[in-house]
């Protein structure tokens, strides 16, 4: 009667633990591979699932494209010595004459000292009148100057020198060695000598990008394509900011990885398998290599592309899928760009479930035979 008694009473915390099992499922990282096409479109939910090929990686290879604008690109060279607004020029006339328009008899020169550029750029030069100075260099100033005075005098001789002010400068700001305001000298007139004359890019050049802010315009450009790119090293304006920052995108990795986490760029693009490996690979012991998934939040255009059609409307929640496994498999994933806000989840494989099915049950057993003894020692009192 005892035994029959033991039997029953392990058979019924069996029952209890694999319901308890079966109820309440057991520990795991994320969905499976048959829930995540549960959510498809064709199976009436709200994301394209997509297996990835090379049809498919073309048509998502996009990778952001930073540039400058014609205004940029366009500018040129300003020389080192540009006067600007709130200038102070010197100005010296030598006259050919005894009794010249502005040199006093006996003297044969004049002396214009703290002639101020007006907010509009030009200064007043006696007999000469208005004269544009802003903008232009003081020897430029000079010849506009003897131009004017030659109808009036003969063989005037002028010279014109800086007294006061900065001339152009710009400001550089974030990743470099030595951030401040450096004035555009004839070695840094250019976007990247100017960044050398700054100390240099100290953050890694592979995700340095470089805004350039010259009135209410702005620019990016790829700090490595003021090099690959020369049409990119622009020239510096009066005025112009220059701010050099890591580039900011990221992509999350979930699922049986070697670690879970928001993951910035190490590069200017990366690849699903470069992505795994920065991770540190797929987890051997959990990991479903034929279950390797890309959540992203596609554009349209694109989205239409991959899906051939014309009928969506809006960005469209797209899954892609790699399989590991397959003969090409490795090389689709090499040439399968990530994206920023993408997320990658490795799903875990089907017999990970089944061994932790297993563990929690046999894991028990000391609590199935404590049951079961008390329920005997119940029975024979």
């Amino acid at each position: 009667m005892k035994i029959a008694t033991s039997r029953w009473a392990r058979l019924a915390a069996l029952v209890v633990l694999a319901g308890l099992v079966s109820a309440c499922g057991l520990p795991r990282s994320g969905p499976n591979k048959r829930e995540i096409y549960a959510g498809s479109v064709q199976r009436q939910g709200d994301a394209f699932i997509v297996s990835v090929n090379s049809r498919v990686t073309r048509a998502t290879s996009v990778v952001p494209s930073y540039g400058l604008t014609a205004g940029f690109l366009n500018a040129g060279v300003i020389g080192s010595d540009t006067i600007r607004p709130g200038d102070t020029l010197g100005l010296t006339v030598y006259e050919n004459v005894d009794d010249g328009l502005l040199v006093g008899e006996g003297m044969n020169s004049t002396i214009l000292d703290e002639v101020q550029v007006d907010a509009e750029g030009f200064i007043y030069v006696p007999y000469a009148g208005r004269i544009r100075a802003a903008g232009n260099s003081p020897d430029r100033v000079r010849t506009l100057i003897t131009e004017r005075l030659d109808t009036q005098t003969p063989d005037p001789q002028v010279l014109v020198r800086r007294l006061a002010g900065d001339g152009a400068s710009v400001s550089v700001a974030g990743g470099v060695g030595a951030p401040g305001v450096f004035p555009i000298e004839r070695p840094t007139r250019t976007l990247g000598a100017m960044l050398a004359r700054a100390g240099g890019v100290v953050i890694p050049t592979e995700i340095a990008v470089v805004t350039i802010t010259r009135g209410a315009h702005t620019g990016k450009v790829w700090f490595q394509d003021l090099y690959s790119e020369p049409r990119y090293d622009v020239a510096l304006r009066d005025g112009d900011r220059l701010l050099v920052q890591e580039d900011t995108r990221d992509f999350t990795v979930l699922g049986a990885t070697g670690t879970q986490n928001r993951v910035p760029f190490e590069n200017q693009t990366i690849s699903a398998i470069e992505a795994i490996a920065q991770v540190g690979g797929l987890q051997t012991n959990l990991a479903d290599p034929t279950g390797v998934f890309v959540f992203r939040n596609e554009p349209q255009e694109i989205a239409q592309q991959v899906l051939g059609r014309t009928d969506l409307i809006g960005p469209q929640r797209m899954v892609y899928v790699l399989d590991l496994t397959e003969p090409n498999g490795i090389f689709e994933a090499r040439d399968f760009a990530i994206r920023d806000d993408d997320t990658l989840y490795v799903t875990e494989a089907p017999f990970v479930q089944w061994q932790k099915t297993l563990a929690a049950l046999t894991g028990s057993l000391g609590t199935v035979d404590s049951v079961a003894s008390t329920a005997a020692a119940a029975g024979g009192n």
